[in-house]
């Protein structure tokens, strides 16, 4: 009599769980733009969210913490003139987040640490260089300050947010660009195109260095993100229409490491990917459940691990990095689905009896600090991002200013300061300026007149 042998893994028995419903977000109008993003972006700090919004784009962000229904008055980041597309939380600090629009632009933001009492509408640094819709943005996973934007113009920027600067252009592409996920040190990246191609590029030698044509041979957009050993993971559609996975190696792209058919639909997959665990998360716009995958080296090398279903259809995906997990209650990853009018956390959780720190489920982990700065990178360095370890759980410090330093800008110098004890009533300009003390004061009298000290104030010269 055979017996069947099942696959040893310590993640056979992974389970996704959703949040009570009081620990959601309510209350929230998710964009209904119609572009295959994730329209989520989350960090150990903040959930931000591409909302609907009239007159330009908008999008919010919340404290973790608040949890619940969202006032209709909450303040929003507001700047863009058009429809947000895509937003990513710089991995490097916890309170920077970079948004693009169907405006041409892409823009920086600071976000305080407190709630903030108005909209937030002055960005950082604007980032100008796209001559159509920018649709893709994407922060490198070591170097600081490197933002890479992707536009309708088919151009790829790579840019220096510390300087507002672009680095270099990538004009390869000749069609709409679907895709762009950095490997794990950030020296290349892969795309997919509606040319239905998919490319590995090396940023700073400005080229392409290896390309494979259909990797799915159906027509629907491709999706595609490296593996921290270096393969490429992609999901698409076959020519009858179902959706597709497979995994490639870059250096021999004629077949195919593991191709696998899963169902008939309609949605885009977006892979979701954790390095630590070797784990894809796979979410479909429009679908109700998220598929999980554990990538190995051996056969058959994508291995399911199980499915999480749910009655509601999900509008988008935010998947949180792994310094934002509990490790308390061995949780390896979570994922914060959108619907159309709130934000579910979903966490994926390993059963485990102990409640002592579990050292085989929490290897060191991506730190918030940069390995290497941009002059660094741009000379050729490359490192692996600096690991911190999760036993005591990651705990996000203070928020740090990002300070950009833009060069060749005329007003650098500091504006001269005059005196306020004489007034040249010529120069004054046709304002009413009134300086500086809001109160006054008579504080002696001689000779049987006032003096008032302490308060000046300046007339127009019609006045």
């Amino acid at each position: 009599m055979s017996r069947s042998i099942v696959r040893q893994s310590k993640f056979r028995h992974v389970f996704g769980q959703a949040v009570k419903t009081d620990q959601s977000y309510d209350d929230i109008r998710v964009s209904k733009v119609t572009w295959d993003s994730s329209f989520c972006a989350v960090n150990p700090k903040f959930l931000a969210v591409i909302v609907e919004s009239s007159g330009g784009g908008a999008f919010l962000v919340l404290h973790l913490s608040k949890v619940g229904r969202v006032d209709k008055n909450y303040p929003l980041v507001v700047g863009h003139s058009g429809p947000v597309l895509d937003i990513d939380w710089c991995p490097h600090n916890d309170n920077i987040v970079a948004s693009c629009s169907e405006d041409t632009t892409a823009m920086v933001w600071q976000i305080p640490d407190h709630t903030p009492s108005r909209p937030i509408s002055e960005p950082i640094v604007v980032l100008e260089g796209h001559s159509k819709r920018v649709g893709i943005i994407k922060w490198h996973p070591t170097a600081r300050n490197i933002l890479l934007t992707a536009g309708g113009d088919n151009l790829i920027i790579i840019w220096n947010v510390g300087t507002g600067e672009p680095l270099m252009t990538m004009d390869d592409h000749p069609d709409l660009i679907y895709n762009v996920s950095w490997n794990y040190n950030g020296s290349l990246f892969c795309t997919t195109c509606k040319d239905r191609r998919l490319r590995v590029c090396d940023p700073r030698k400005n080229e392409v260095v290896a390309e494979r044509l259909s990797p799915h041979e159906g027509i629907r957009p491709m999706r595609a993100i490296f593996t921290k050993e270096g393969n490429i993971f992609t999901t698409g559609f076959t020519r009858m229409s179902q959706r597709e996975l497979g995994l490639w190696d870059p250096t021999n792209f004629e077949e195919p490491i593991a191709l696998l058919e899963l169902d008939t639909s309609n949605g885009v997959l977006l892979p979701f990917y954790d390095p630590d665990t070797n784990i894809v998360y796979l979410s479909g716009k429009g679908d109700s459940s998220i598929r999980y995958f554990e990538i190995t080296e051996e056969p058959p090398y994508v291995h399911y691990i199980s499915t999480f279903s749910s009655k509601e259809p999900q509008r988008g995906m935010g998947f949180m990095p792994k310094r934002g997990v509990d490790v308390s209650k061995c949780e390896i990853a979570r994922l914060y689905k959108l619907h159309e009018r709130k934000c579910e956390p979903i966490m994926m959780t390993v059963p485990r009896k102990s409640d002592l720190f579990q050292d085989d489920l929490y290897p060191d982990t991506a730190g918030p600090e940069p390995a290497l700065e941009p002059e660094e990178w741009m000379d050729g360095r490359d490192a692996d991002p600096i690991l911190v370890s999760m036993r005591d759980g990651y705990v996000p410090p203070k928020s740090r200013e990002l300070k950009v330093a833009k060069k060749n800008v005329l007003d650098t110098r500091p504006a001269t300061r005059r005196s306020m004890s004489v007034i040249d009533g010529s120069s004054l300009p046709e304002e009413i300026y009134i300086c500086v003390h809001l109160t006054w004061q008579v504080t002696h009298s001689l000779c049987g007149e006032h003096v008032i000290d302490g308060m000046v104030v300046l007339l127009s010269k019609d006045g």
